[in-house]
Formats: C-alpha cells, structure tokens, sequence
C-alpha cells in the first residue's frame, strides 16, 4: 500500500518527537507537513531540514498550504484551548484526526485497551501521557477484580514538560480522571501529574493505586504482566518498577475515600491494588528519560498506522 500522509500541528516537544518517529519508524505512513507557530522553534527548524513542508502560521496557513490536499490525517499536538478550532477547521475539510491534547472531543483511545473500536471515527483523543501510562493497568486489574476506584499518580521531568503541557495541566487531571472510568473500568477516578524540577532530569515513574473486590491475586499480578508485555510492544521502555502489592483493606480498617461519595458509600474494604511504573524514552528527541513524551507519541503513532491500514481497506473494498 502506498504511504498515507499526514501532518502533525505543534512544533514542541509532542510534536517533534512524533515527526520523528513517524519518519524513522512508520511503515504506512508519511510526513505530509509540520506546523507551528513560532518560525524560530526548534522544530519547525529541524523539520525544514529534514524536507518537510513547513508553515509557521497554525492551523490557517496548514489550510493554505497546497500539500493540505493530500493530507489524510491530522495530528494535533497543541493545547486543549487550540484545540477545538483546529478540529473545526481539520473534520470540516474532511481529513481525520488524532488528538493529543487532553481536549476530550473524540472517544478516549488507548491501543492495548481499545485500540480498534474506533478506527472510524472522525476524531480520536489519546488522553494524556499519564493515562496511557496507567490506564491499561487499571484496566488490567478490573478484567479480573472489579476497580471500585482508581487513582494514579505521574511524575514527569520538568524539563519534558513543554508549555502546551504546562497550559493543559487542569485538563490532564480531569480528562486522565474520566478515561480512568470510561476506558479502565472504575468506578471513580483521580489523576495527579507531578513535574519533578530534579536535576539530573529522572525518568517518567507512574504509580497506580486500585481498590478492587477480593480476587486471586496470582491471576491479578499475570493480568498486570500481561498488560506490560503488550504494551512493550509499542514502548520497549515500558517496565514494572518492581512485583505487584496488594494489601487486604479489612471492616476493622476501612479506607476513607471522599472521591467516591457521589456513589453514597465512602469507606471501603476490599483488595487494594498498588502498581509501580516507570517509562523510559525511546530519545528520539528529548534525552530517555522523556519517557511521557514516548508512550504518548507511540500510542498516536500506533492509533494512526491502524487507521490508516482501515482506510485501505475501505478504499480496496
């Protein structure tokens, strides 16, 4: 099949390192242009060396350009605030669209979760960082105990944190909250992103925190295992920081959870679920221990290639 060709708004972090991968690593698909807004950035600079079409006048001059035509699939790689206009603008001229702000316009997508259930959708968004990090774990967890709460902890270095991440951390917490739910299972949710100023810059560390109805824990820690390997797959520095705990959370000993009380119990007892995670980053472009940029721009990079394979076969069909 020939190359599908796509191209990628945002010139930052996000952005950057996923043009890279798209052009070291994708098999299906092809740079078609790279867009900014700022002409000095490093990016865009780095992609006109590299031939790519390039405009630093956002999603209008993308719209201007004559490679637009040509174009199948838009990433955005700006802010939740830009967002919304530049999917006006991207679904209005027919293109599709691969969300990685924290936006929440198109059904939540997380490839080892639900990577295929909406390849035909418009819009897709890839949540945050963090929820692609922890998500499939919860969801592991809940496949074989129910997740009666859910709440994950992500630590990223500063130094990873561009300004679009920066402007978008309300949304991170709240979007990463409701795809907790909606695609890992829980009841209820609750995200935290920690941007760790440490120098030297450490690595991404995820930590996921369930409470869950008492079930075999041996099946419970091979679910988790399992969910690391597939997710491997994608992102080779994807790791279990150590064994799965679990701790028995008896009627003697309730936990208190404020977060649940719109279900109208607030103490729990049960199974509590901790899993240690960290990421480390393929360095396509920022050092490896980016590792926040990584699983977040391979989950794309992923989502595209398949729906780029199911335009082919639509198109054959």
């Amino acid at each position: 099949m020939s190359k599908v060709k796509v191209a990628i708004i945002g010139s930052g972090n996000i952005g950057t390192d996923l043009m890279i991968k798209v052009m070291r690593l994708s098999e299906v698909l092809e740079m078609g242009a790279f867009v900014g807004i700022d002409p000095q950035s490093d990016g865009l600079q780095r992609a006109a060396r590299l031939g790519v079409p390039i405009t630093a006048e956002g999603i209008d001059g993308l719209v201007a350009m004559p490679e637009f035509a040509g174009i199948e699939i838009v990433f955005d790689a700006t802010s939740a605030g830009a967002h919304k206009r530049n999917s006006e603008l991207v679904l209005g001229a027919g293109k599709r669209m691969i969300d990685l702000t924290p936006a929440a316009i198109g059904p939540y997508t997380i490839p080892p979760v639900n990577g295929d259930a909406h390849l035909d959708a418009p819009e897709v968004n890839m949540v945050t960082c963090g929820g692609q990090a922890t998500i499939p774990i919860v969801h592991a967890i809940n496949r074989v105990a129910k997740v009666h709460y859910g709440e994950i902890v992500a630590s990223i270095a500063s130094k990873s944190a561009g300004p679009g991440t920066r402007a978008n951390i309300d949304e991170f917490t709240e979007t990463t909250s409701q795809a907790i739910v909606d695609v890992g299972g829980a009841t209820r949710g609750k995200a935290i992103i920690v941007l760790n100023p440490a120098e030297p810059p450490l690595i991404m560390r995820d930590t996921v925190y369930c409470l869950c109805e008492e079930a075999d824990q041996e099946a419970i820690a091979a679910s988790v295992e399992a969910m690391v390997r597939e997710v491997q797959t994608y992102v080779p520095g994807y790791r279990l920081k150590q064994a799965v705990q679990f701790e028995h959370i008896g009627s003697n000993r309730p936990l208190r959870i404020p977060e649940m009380a719109a279900t109208g119990k607030t103490s729990y007892t049960g199974l509590k679920v901790t899993v240690f995670l960290e990421v480390e980053g393929a360095a396509h472009y920022l050092p490896s221990y980016a590792g926040n940029l990584d699983i977040m721009t391979s989950a794309a990079l992923r989502t595209a290639e398949k729906i780029a394979l199911r335009m082919h076969e639509g198109a054959a069909a």
